[in-house]
């Protein structure tokens, strides 16, 4: 499932194919991809893209006259960009521009989504008013994630990956930066100390950060079948961590895979005992 990093390639890949264009042409199959809206309506995207964001997995897309379109990528939808008459395998939706050229949205398995609209809408449909915070169009702080997560009652992964909580982390990109801040998956939100709150803040930036350096391209091919893996602990079940040498290790949560190192994210981390206690032990000895 594309994550923020992959959608956020992909609305800069996006803005840069349709600067100084306009769309003269936008046509659409009768597929699934368009269950809930109108897929007539795509026909009036056209004019030039005044603007394109992104909230979490979404892209809102403003073209002129107020005319907008809510997209999701679902599972293996892309937008590529190919010359007048080059067919694409899945096309499902097309952008015709006066240059010649042709953006289309291509999807396998039809998991993704297209919903025209008017532009003035697009922030107050369902699907966007629901969205928690976007850690790179918003930011995010330590406090501002504990805000967010500290009261849940999931488990820390199954939070993290909670839409309405914060937004834009699937699966991948919450087990990495859970790895890079040394906490188990299955930790209780309301466990974590103030300086771990501060590291999986932290990891979560650098992870999105790996993300968006590897994604960067016209056609990013990094989560395709038989692309090298070259995540830190996320599909590498089985074979040692690169850290400690331990075997990560499996298991599921929510209804998905999660990859952790039981060396490197202990599920119950060794306390510190009270002030007090130390000085007696330092006494005693």
């Amino acid at each position: 499932m594309p994550e923020l990093p992959e959608v956020e390639i992909a609305r800069r890949n996006l803005v840069r194919w349709l600067d100084g264009r306009r769309v003269v042409r936008a046509e659409a199959d009768d597929t699934r991809v368009f269950r809930g809206a109108r897929r007539q309506d795509f026909a009036s995207l056209q004019g030039r893209l005044e603007s394109l964001e992104r909230r979490g997995k979404y892209l809102l897309f403003t073209f002129e006259g107020g005319r907008g379109l809510l997209a999701h990528l679902g599972m293996t939808g892309r937008f590529l960009r190919r010359p007048e008459g080059v067919p694409v395998p899945y096309s499902r939706a097309r952008f015709h521009l006066d240059s010649g050229e042709v953006i289309h949205f291509a999807d396998s398995r039809l998991f993704g989504r297209m919903e025209p609209c008017p532009a003035s809408r697009l922030r107050e449909l369902d699907a966007v008013k629901e969205l928690g915070r976007d850690p790179l169009a918003e930011g995010l702080t330590a406090e501002q994630l504990q805000e967010a997560l500290g009261t849940s009652r999931q488990a820390l992964k199954v939070a993290l990956m909670d839409q309405g909580r914060v937004t834009g982390l699937g699966n991948i990109h919450a087990a990495e930066a859970l790895y890079r801040a040394g906490l188990h998956p299955a930790r209780a939100p309301a466990s974590l100390t103030p300086a771990e709150w501060a590291r999986l803040a932290d990891a979560i930036h650098a992870s999105i950060a790996f993300g968006l350096e590897e994604q960067q391209g016209d056609e990013p091919a990094y989560l395709e079948d038989g692309a090298e893996n070259r995540f830190l602990v996320y599909g590498r079940s089985g074979t040692p961590c690169s850290r400690c040498g331990a075997t990560v290790e499996s298991f599921t949560q929510g209804g998905r895979t999660t990859h952790c190192c039981p060396q490197c994210q202990p599920l119950h981390p060794p306390r510190k005992p009270p002030d007090g206690r130390r000085k007696t032990a330092a006494r005693r000895r």
